[in-house]
């Protein structure tokens, strides 16, 4: 089997029929692939079950209404479709992507109301997002671009177009020899890393940027709902950058990348600690619960 992602083996599920990996094409003048016209979904299986499946589903339902492109299909036939691919493909642990995309029609313009929308959910095998940073912490770039004001994009989207600056600002990480890069905010607060929600912690308290224009991720969320259960403070609130040099610990958390400690940000130091291993423990025990 090839590494590329086009020639594989396998199943992919495309608009209601599950279809040959290689056989799961679009044409060139699809619209997504010119104007961004696009939103997705990471999910990962473990043990043939997807975690918090169907709050995936309905974000991506929702963001599709965000960027004013509806989905015709239901958040049951989506969970239904999901687990037709898992089964064709004989997967317990994978990470499962679906995607919907305004397809090539009748409009080949910045409008495309005549486009039908469609869906393909896919999977894969993948380690941890940040290799062995689990055990020693990730190292991050600063990006130079910034996430933007809501008032410019659906910042509550998990759309394509929103990730062309991660892209660049992790590409360029990577050429430093680092893991990823934290992202500021328009006003200048802590906002995110490329593809994952931030958490830093102070004297035993947790901190986390407010998600005013980045996107709320469902682990985030998880890993927050986790830590009130067991009495640790957690404030969702606007942290500046002179803040930083004063945290203790930092870790990231998304579908991708589970919960991974970091170790470094630009000029600060973060130790790996007692409670981000306990972060990390604590939440692969309840998605393999």
């Amino acid at each position: 089997m090839s590494d590329a992602f086009d020639d594989r083996d396998g199943w992919i599920w495309m608009d209601g029929a599950l279809v040959p990996w290689r056989q799961a094409t679009v044409h060139v003048l699809t619209h997504a692939l010119h104007y961004a016209s696009a939103v997705f979904e990471g999910e990962r299986s473990y043990g043939s079950r997807i975690f918090q499946s169907r709050a995936h589903s309905a974000r991506l339902i929702r963001s599709g209404e965000l960027i004013d492109m509806p989905l015709p299909w239901t958040l049951d036939q989506i969970e239904a479709a999901k687990a037709a691919l898992l089964q064709a493909n004989g997967w317990s642990d994978a990470y499962v992507r679906a995607i919907a995309w305004r397809a090539s029609g009748l409009d080949m313009g910045v409008s495309a109301r005549r486009n039908p929308v469609r869906l393909a959910i896919a999977g894969w095998s993948w380690a941890p997002y940040y290799g062995d940073a689990r055990l020693k912490g990730a190292r991050l770039d600063i990006a130079k671009w910034k996430r933007p004001s809501p008032e410019t994009i659906p910042s509550a989207a998990k759309a394509s177009g929103l990730y062309m600056i991660c892209t660049m600002s992790k590409h360029a990480a990577e050429a430093k020899g680092c893991a990823d890069a934290m992202m500021f905010d328009y006003r200048g607060h802590v906002a995110e890393a490329t593809s994952a929600n931030i958490f830093f912690v102070k004297d035993g308290a947790v901190h986390t940027p407010l998600p005013d224009c980045v996107l709320a991720g469902i682990t985030r969320q998880t890993v927050i709902d986790l830590l009130r259960a067991e009495g640790v403070a957690v404030h969702e609130r606007h942290i500046g950058p002179h803040e930083l040099e004063s945290f203790q610990q930092c870790w990231l958390t998304g579908t991708a990348a589970e919960v991974t400690p970091v170790a470094e940000i630009g000029p600060w130091r973060f130790e790996v600690g007692a409670l981000a291993r306990h972060v990390i423990d604590r939440y692969q025990a309840l998605v393999r619960a």
